[in-house]
């Protein structure tokens, strides 16, 4: 799959079937549409391809108006994002930065800029209720009439379901917000996961006994956060089992940045740069900020208790 920073150079501009959309989680819903995207693009001889946008348009209007209680929480972090297009088959994804100049192009503009010129667009999927353009003023039905003008095909894709209710990243969200693991699998079609490379911390943990690995959360809302039993992919021939915690780190961080520390139970290797995915299993506490060290190191004793007590559970339920 290749994937572009804005539109393609002139000698990458391949006519394309191409969807639109934020496309946070992947989740059943996108899954159909890119279905039937990568269908299309092999029905007629096409290049599938996304494009997506980086910040969430939401999170650039949110910024804009100083009103952070906007900004919806992430569920996919972009690497995340491109391999779950890549596993659906996608040839080309377009990341658009979303700043003021995009957010000010006319409907006219966008669909000759980017649909016709930038990307030669031949067949286009979007949802029902598409909106584009400045003020999102740009809808279903302009793009048909702009199909005809310009010589692409128009198709909308009805919402998808699952148990009568439409499968959506708000859905996902609010999932996962609950530590309702098991519905946001429904919805996704795979367990909740989020990977990165393992990068150097404080080193905190490995002085009160719980050293942990490291990734960096790029976004600053994450969907999830709180104590975790988790179980971790990519550094053994099995899933390793652990105990995370996600978020802003209170008790010894002061910076708001958030960071994803999972300790890894019975393991001492040292996995700097290595790419890692954290599969989350139970959601087991919320985020605190303790009065001091020990009253943190008491906690996460609690903590881990309670996760090797889940994971020997689970293990006797399986014999």
């Amino acid at each position: 799959m290749k994937v572009f920073r804005g539109l393609p150079n002139a000698e990458s501009r391949a006519p394309c079937a191409l969807t639109i959309g934020n496309f946070d989680g992947v989740h059943l819903g996108h899954q159909a549409l890119l279905a039937r995207v990568r269908q299309a693009a092999q029905e007629r001889g096409l290049d599938a391809a996304v494009m997506t946008f980086e910040p969430h348009p939401r999170e650039y209007f949110a910024a804009l108006s100083g009103d952070a209680s906007h900004v919806p929480t992430r569920i996919a972090n972009l690497r995340d994002k491109l391999q779950s297009l890549a596993d659906a088959g996608i040839a080309r994804v377009i990341v658009e930065h979303f700043n003021a100049h995009f957010a000010a192009l006319s409907p006219r503009d966008f669909i000759e800029q980017f649909l016709v010129k930038g990307l030669h667009v031949k067949w286009l999927m979007v949802g029902e209720d598409f909106r584009f353009g400045a003020r999102r003023e740009g809808n279903l039905a302009m793009l048909i009439e702009a199909g005809r003008e310009f010589g692409f095909t128009v198709e909308s894709l009805p919402a998808v379901l699952n148990v009568g209710q439409r499968i959506s990243s708000s859905a996902v969200r609010a999932a996962l917000a609950e530590g309702d693991f098991v519905h946001a699998e429904q919805l996704l079609g795979h367990p909740y996961t989020m990977s990165g490379h393992v990068v150097h911390g404080q080193k905190l943990g490995r002085t009160i006994g719980y050293p942990t690995l490291n990734l960096r959360v790029p976004h600053q809302r994450s969907a999830l956060t709180g104590i975790f039993v988790v179980q971790v992919h990519g550094l053994a021939d099995r899933p390793l089992p652990g105990v995370a915690s996600i978020g802003v780190r209170p008790t010894v961080d002061d910076s708001g940045r958030i960071l994803l520390e999972t300790y890894l139970f019975d393991y001492a290797q040292q996995c700097y740069g290595k790419l890692i995915k954290v599969e989350f299993l139970k959601k087991l506490r919320d985020e605190e900020k303790f009065i001091d060290l020990p009253t943190l190191t008491a906690a996460i004793d609690r903590d881990a208790g309670q996760a090797r007590d889940w994971f020997a559970q689970v293990e006797r339920d399986l014999t």
